[in-house]
């Protein structure tokens, strides 16, 4: 079964399949840099992969440039509860392939199993509760995470490995270190480790 929705961005969600879903802290983006992102995305009839990529591209830059400062993720144990919530959905929802908690936004590629509550309803959960129990670490309330995320469809094994290597890579990218392995909010299953 195959459902689609729009909010700010398109979703496509199928019942099986591998997908690539990136998903941030609250208001970790200027508005004035959403609006023009936003605007380049209304600006497209329809969404080419090429053109997704590129928007995608531009959007984790300006998560990777932190303008905001907002780094939640770097507190350790608010790192453990985000690790937490992603794996124990893994092998009862879905198949973990890799992720990366950065400082204000987190990485995911997974394979959903048969019988999966749907891609929606894992993420209400997946942020539900890290959000409720960060919140608590934190002494804060209110809205932690960002309602909607990013999610791709992994088209193919060429894809997927293109995908866990750019997760893997993105704190080498974001300049937080050197070497991937250095960084502790990283995790990537054996059977797809590319570096």
């Amino acid at each position: 079964m195959k459902t689609f929705h729009r909010r700010n961005l398109p979703h496509l969600h199928y019942n099986d399949g591998q997908y690539f879903l990136t998903y941030r802290l609250a208001n970790s983006i200027p508005q004035i840099a959403l609006q023009e992102l936003q605007q380049e995305f209304n600006a497209y009839k329809k969404l080419t992969s090429i053109q997704q990529k590129r928007l995608f591209t531009k959007y984790d830059s300006l998560l990777d440039s932190n303008e905001l400062g907002l780094n939640y993720l770097t507190i350790p144990s608010i790192a453990e509860i985000v690790k937490a919530t992603l794996e124990f959905p893994n092998n009862k929802e879905y198949k973990l392939i890799c992720y990366c908690i950065m400082p204000n936004h987190v990485h995911v590629v997974f394979e959903l199993l048969d019988g999966n509550k749907g891609i929606s309803k894992i993420m209400q959960s997946v942020k539900r509760i890290s959000a409720r129990e960060a919140n608590i670490v934190l002494r804060r309330s209110g809205q932690f995470w960002q309602d909607e995320s990013f999610d791709r469809l992994v088209r193919d094994e060429r894809e997927l490995f293109n995908i866990v290597k750019y997760v893997l890579m993105n704190p080498v990218k974001a300049g937080l270190v050197d070497d991937w392995k250095k960084w502790n909010n990283t995790y990537c299953h054996p059977n797809y480790l590319v570096l």
